[in-house]
């Protein structure tokens, strides 16, 4: 089930919605938990079994780390349980990647081989096991405490705003609203808003400029203004796909009385590759950072190891996203430009925004065309084109295939990125509020303000959105695949 669908919107959501402001406060856990199961068995009901000992394991290591404080065992049953989750993930997500790649490496097959699995891969299995690591590494180094409650450390783990692709959470950040979480009704619109604004980039702009992207990567040999625009339609389809994903599973979580931090700030307004990664994807960012980063040694350890751990995080990061070469190679894209960027201090000098500017989003454009392609060969097809290998002007076959909607929808999208700015506060859950038509007073206490503008135009978006969504087939985000 995705939050785009007609199922999710009319079905799920309505009635889980009564369900949960029905249920007394002291049992909503159970509401959110029993819930978000059913939301995860929409798609599998057997990976269910496979999340849950997930959870499990998590929660029975945190209590043992903290019945252990300061032994040598806690530290022990740390490691046990990060493997113990990374097996999860290398299993069913790296496996037959790995086996693929040995056997092309020795110039066979897996088949030849005698053994070749088909293992499906877990919806929103990255994501929970690092959701699982960073609880047992918290409680481990005292970031948290271990929670004595299985239902809300269950329930934190399968949330369903943010079970199947982020943000990337830490029940350290929601363990007191577990305990207890505001619900009024301007929290409650201000969630409905920012759940709208994210539908509204999902379904108008992302799924409107992604067959540009789809008809270039699908070529075989696309030609400069074809690759160019293909690219650009793919940086732009992703990022309106993603961060709409992101706002929409704020304004739920805010529905709910929860508050998630922000995932996204205007990242294609970077002048550097290490502010593009504080701005993208914020969640992943500082996790890779307090999880990985950090332990490898941070920039505690000379230069040089400075360089070989950004380098190493990004290339990690990268085989994160999905187990390709493709992602590998994005992944050590960006950390060769975040090494070159600390050694050259870059991104605490830059000449000018005119300069800046451009040149980052260039750099990030030939890093989404590596992430986008379905292979590495496919990928240096778009290169070739992009410096026009394939010839300059678009085919007929392409403008067969490419609507004026399409363009017209790519040239939206690229004014409301550099727009964004000035409407950052409607997706903004801390500020958002204030934002929303409520004034918040210096006691947290939120007061409509006297001005039906922002709800009819909010209404009139939500409209406009579940019309286009009822002429077109459901699309799944781009992040569900990871």
């Amino acid at each position: 089930m995705v939050f785009s669908s007609e199922t999710f919107l009319f079905l799920f959501l309505p009635l889980f919605l009564v369900a949960y402001y029905l249920t007394p406060d002291r049992l909503r856990s159970w509401t959110i938990l029993i819930g978000s199961y059913i939301f995860y068995c929409w798609w599998r009901a057997d990976f269910l079994l496979l999340f849950i000992a997930v959870t499990a394991w998590a929660y029975g290591c945190g209590l043992l780390i903290a019945r252990w404080e300061g032994e040598a065992r806690a530290r022990t049953t740390m490691v046990v349980g990060i493997i113990g989750c990374l097996i999860v993930l290398g299993i069913f997500k790296y496996l037959n990647f790995f086996m693929d790649s040995f056997a092309a490496l020795i110039g066979t097959t897996p088949e030849n081989l005698g053994y070749h699995w088909q293992l499906i891969l877990p919806i929103g299995v990255s994501f929970y096991v690092f959701h699982a690591i960073g609880y047992i590494v918290d409680v481990f180094r005292k970031d948290t405490p271990a929670t004595r409650s299985f239902v809300d450390f269950a329930a934190f783990m399968a949330l369903f705003p943010h079970m199947i692709a982020g943000p990337v959470l830490r029940f350290r950040d929601l363990t007191d609203q577990f305990i207890q979480r505001e619900h009024s009704l301007p929290i409650f619109t201000s969630g409905l808003y920012i759940f709208t604004i994210g539908l509204s980039k999902k379904v108008l702009i992302a799924d409107t400029v992604a067959p540009i992207a789809d008809q270039t990567f699908a070529m075989a040999n696309p030609t400069m203004v074809e690759s160019w625009l293909g690219a650009i339609a793919y940086m732009l389809q992703l990022y309106f796909d993603f961060s709409g994903y992101s706002d929409m599973a704020i304004g739920l979580a805010l529905m709910m009385g929860f508050r998630f931090k922000q995932n996204f700030n205007t990242p294609y307004l970077s002048l550097s590759i290490t502010e593009f990664w504080q701005r993208w994807h914020i969640s992943l960012s500082t996790w890779l950072r307090d999880y990985l980063y950090i332990p490898l040694g941070g920039n505690r350890k000379g230069s040089a190891r400075t360089y070989v751990n950004l380098f190493l995080v990004m290339l990690l990061g990268g085989l994160w996203h999905g187990a390709a070469w493709t992602y590998v190679l994005w992944g050590a894209w960006h950390g060769a430009w975040l090494a070159c960027e600390r050694y050259t201090g870059w991104a605490k000098n830059v000449p000018s925004r005119a300069i800046a500017l451009p040149v980052t989003l260039v750099l990030v454009l030939i890093g989404w065309v590596m992430f986008r392609a379905a292979d590495v060969g496919d990928a240096f097809t778009v290169y070739g084109g992009m410096i026009g290998l394939n010839g300059i002007t678009p085919s007929i076959e392409f403008l067969a295939n490419v609507t004026r909607e399409n363009l017209l929808f790519l040239v939206l999208a690229i004014f409301a990125v550099f727009a964004e700015p000035y409407f950052k506060k409607l997706t903004d859950a801390e500020n958002g509020i204030q934002a929303h038509g409520f004034q918040v007073s210096a006691n947290g206490t939120a007061t409509a303000i006297p001005s039906l503008a922002y709800p009819i135009a909010m209404s009139l978006l939500l409209i406009v959105t579940v019309a286009r969504l009822s002429e077109q087939s459901v699309s799944p985000f781009l992040y569900f695949q990871f």
